[in-house]
């Protein structure tokens, strides 16, 4: 298991990202697409019409490609005018914004589906009880408060989001301690919240393995 939970698996279809040259699966990469007035925009849903090009979910990696100019080489190949690609100002902020944004609505899917529980003893007894497949605690909450919870056999964790966003997720004012049982939604949370990762580069400064944390 990697960071943020990351498991070393390749499944589904994969695209090669621009700034590595190594390809991944989708779900591991965020797509681009030029929009009618060349401006580059972000598709973390991957579903806005145009040609896609993609780049790994990591801060670093896009960095990289806005440096070189590897956003115009793509649309050039693909036979747009790459030179007039028009790349916003805080390209990597947007994306980890949206991200952020994303990640929190689905977990606020999974609360009104009966999927999720926040609190500190509820999600105690739902890891007693063996429903927990994704655990999520505040990247500012008290260490020793999220030390006394563990990473769920098979499960996953992710630290990178903050109170404030942990608690628009379920409807409070802030949140430190959150689960999501086993499911389609909470597939979709591990998918987002992994990519991320890639762009905040936390998990709450602590690293999880199954069934323990280590500091």
């Amino acid at each position: 298991m990697g960071r943020g939970g990351r498991r070393q698996e390749r499944n589904g279809p994969e695209r090669r990202c621009i700034a590595t040259g190594r390809s991944r699966p989708r779900q591991e990469l965020v797509r681009f697409v030029i929009g009618p007035d060349g401006t580059l925009c972000p598709d973390v849903l991957g579903r806005l019409p145009g040609r896609g090009i993609w780049v790994s979910a990591d801060r670093q990696a896009l960095e990289t490609a806005i440096r070189r100019g590897l956003f115009a080489r793509a649309a050039a190949a693909a036979g747009a005018a790459g030179a007039a690609v028009k790349i916003p100002e805080d390209l990597p902020g947007d994306v980890e914004r949206l991200l952020a944004r994303r990640v929190v609505e689905l977990v606020a899917l999974a609360r009104k589906a009966g999927c999720a529980v926040a609190g500190f003893e509820r999600v105690k007894r739902w890891l007693a009880e063996g429903r927990v497949q994704v655990l999520l605690q505040a990247a500012d909450g008290s260490a020793r408060g999220k030390g006394k919870l563990w990473t769920p056999q098979g499960g996953r964790f992710f630290g990178m989001l903050g109170s404030a966003e942990l608690g628009l997720a379920f409807g409070r004012e802030s949140v430190i301690h959150g689960a999501l049982a086993a499911g389609g939604l909470a597939t979709r949370v591990v998918e987002d919240a992994t990519r991320l990762v890639g762009f905040r580069g936390i998990d709450g400064g602590q690293t999880r393995r199954e069934g323990k944390t280590t500091r």
